[in-house]
């Protein structure tokens, strides 16, 4: 059952964070996954994400930032939001300290885009990034690239990007995706927009388009887990 925590900020204010437990043949990973600008943690996204991952064996931990843990419709700033990711990370490394999971961070959108930036920044040894949909630049804005800093991430990337996606399409990413070391995968949902939903014309139902992404991120997650375990 999924346990809630508070984690506590250096500003003196606290966030809840979710542990979906792995259900079944475990990975050995713990993943946690920022929510995107204008849901939180209890979306039926990141509960659908975070849950059907916990099948597939990824030990799982979601939170919310601070703005919307106060009930507050405006993201902090990144100074903020990037310190409040580290504070979980910060937390959940040592609640795992025991079990010998590695960690992976990511996020949908907003989320993940944060999550780039704290790992760019360094935050110690990470197995992975998973990015749900990466936010390259504003609807509309191409000419405001979030990409400068993805070059300095030292860990395995994936990003999991719909082919209709608004805030920028898998061929806007590829360019600067092929620039990173170690080499990104990157998933192409097809006919998808930024949260993965297709049309309703479309042949796929939407909750067998999120199993096939989520198959997709826990084949990825054990096979980057496998080959860490090798090197170390």
């Amino acid at each position: 059952m999924p346990e809630q925590a508070k984690i506590e900020l250096s500003t003196g204010q606290s966030v809840t964070a979710i542990s979906y437990p792995a259900t079944q043949d475990r990975a050995g990973l713990t993943l946690i996954l920022g929510h995107g600008a204008g849901a939180g943690q209890t979306s039926d996204f990141i509960v659908s994400f975070a849950s059907g991952l916990t099948t597939r064996g990824i030990d799982m931990v979601t939170f919310n930032f601070s703005y919307m843990e106060q009930s507050r419709r405006i993201p902090d700033p990144n100074e903020r939001l990037e310190a409040c990711y580290r504070a979980v990370i910060e937390a959940v490394r040592e609640r795992i300290k025991s079990t010998g999971n590695g960690l992976a961070i990511g996020g949908k959108s907003m989320g993940g885009r944060i999550a780039s930036q704290v790992a760019a920044a360094g935050i110690g040894d990470l197995a992975g990034l998973v990015f749900l949909g990466y936010p390259l630049h504003p609807p509309g804005r191409p000419d405001r690239l979030r990409a400068k800093h993805l070059t300095a991430i030292r860990a395995p990337t994936l990003f999991v990007q719909g082919s209709r996606d608004a805030f920028g399409t898998p061929d806007e990413l590829r360019p600067f995706i092929t620039q990173l070391k170690p080499p990104a995968d990157l998933y192409v949902v097809e006919g998808a927009d930024h949260s993965f939903k297709v049309p309703r014309r479309s042949v796929i139902r939407q909750e067998a388009v999120y199993d096939t992404i989520q198959d997709h991120i826990a084949a990825w997650l054990r096979a980057t887990t496998k080959s860490r375990n090798r090197r170390n």
